[in-house]
């Protein structure tokens, strides 16, 4: 069997759906379990995009975006052609040391976007059709029903080596993948 490496995605949009809205963030940290160091990405990507020409944008979505300055300024600098950045993040995947898996927090949210861009713009998915999400994982570790597994119920330790939320795709992508290393290597 192939190695794995486990790609921490996160997106940030300007509404719900891809197509009709836009994918302005696309960050991903990759980790590898296997590693002396697993907490610490081996690699890293990411990406400002433009929106999609026809597109347009959700009002409730950016209503959101208005409270958070900081983040919508980080995603408005450096934009690139969506086709140009789904190329490069392809690129990366292919040059990571084995099979991607895609890990996201909510995964489905972020495995739409990011499956319907890279098909958009003529790229197979890296990831096949699946996507490993971390609040499912959590709710096995701790025996509770879905809706009740939120993060303020987690263990603090599940946390550690983490960096702080903030709305940006790559730090976002990198705390969840140190949530999901913590949680995996938790007994």
């Amino acid at each position: 069997m192939s190695r794995q490496i486990y790609v921490s995605v996160d997106i940030e949009a300007d509404g719900p759906i891809p197509g009709p809205y836009s994918m302005l963030g696309l960050g991903a940290a990759a980790f590898d379990l296997g590693s002396p160091t697993p907490r610490v990405p081996i690699s890293t990507f990411e990406a400002a995009l433009h929106p999609l020409p026809e597109a347009g944008q959700d009002p409730d979505t950016m209503r959101w975006w208005a409270t958070q300055p900081k983040a919508w300024a980080h995603v408005q600098k450096n934009c690139e052609h969506p086709a140009v950045a789904m190329a490069r993040f392809v690129t990366w995947l292919d040059a990571l040391p084995g099979k991607p898996v895609f890990v996201g927090y909510p995964v489905t949210f972020d495995f739409l976007f990011v499956y319907w861009y890279l098909r958009y713009y003529g790229h197979g998915s890296p990831f096949g059709f699946q996507g490993l999400d971390i609040k499912t994982l959590a709710m096995t570790k701790l025996n509770l029903p879905y809706k009740q597994c939120t993060k303020r119920r987690f263990p603090k330790r599940w946390f550690a080596g983490g960096v702080p939320h903030d709305h940006t795709a790559l730090a976002d992508a990198i705390g969840q993948g140190v949530l999901f290393v913590n949680i995996m290597q938790d007994g």
